[in-house]
């Protein structure tokens, strides 16, 4: 999918995303996700999401995935991920269907939360880039939606989903996970 004016401001979000297919594959990452697992962006494109979780974590990331298939989305699932190094840390993983045009699944939208990472502080920091982000992303369709074609509208509406997901969580309660 291009780079559009929605995806654009998970850039340089505070909040590791990435978006997978339908079988898994990661097709697109910011650089928040990239950095905290010690990867350029480019060894990440193209990988399956189990290359950056233990072997110990294979299948509860596998029952993710069978929880996202069955009910379009998953919350507060608990994953232990692998950096570049070796070194590990306990995410806190958020996803939403991705559909396209004609309403067949073509990936997901996920955020990952570094548990280790959860002060006030990144939680205030979340809290008010979620909010940004959204109003952001109204102002796109306000603006820019009646114009965009099928696959634009397509990325608009699962960051739009994504980002009312993330406004609903309890960042305090993730924290005490």
């Amino acid at each position: 999918m291009p780079q559009t004016e929605a995806r654009k401001t998970l850039k340089d979000a505070p909040v590791m995303w990435r978006r997978i297919n339908s079988i898994g594959i990661i097709m697109d990452c910011n650089s928040t996700y990239a950095a905290n697992l010690g990867y350029a962006k480019s060894e990440i494109l193209g990988r399956p999401i189990f290359e950056h979780v233990p072997k110990d974590s294979w299948t509860e990331m596998n029952n993710s995935l069978k929880t996202w298939f069955e009910t379009g989305k998953v919350t507060d699932r608990k994953i232990t991920f692998k950096r570049q190094d070796g070194s590990s840390f306990p995410g806190l993983l958020q996803a939403t269907s991705l559909f396209d045009e004609k309403n067949n699944l073509i990936g997901s939208n996920t955020v990952i939360f570094d548990l280790n990472q959860m002060t006030e502080e990144k939680i205030a920091e979340y809290e008010e880039f979620f909010n940004d982000a959204n109003k952001k992303l109204d102002e796109i369709k306000e603006k820019e939606y009646g114009s965009m074609d099928e696959e634009s509208k397509s990325e608009y509406d699962g960051l739009k989903k994504m980002f009312e997901m993330l406004l609903a969580v309890d960042l305090h309660e993730l924290k005490k996970k």
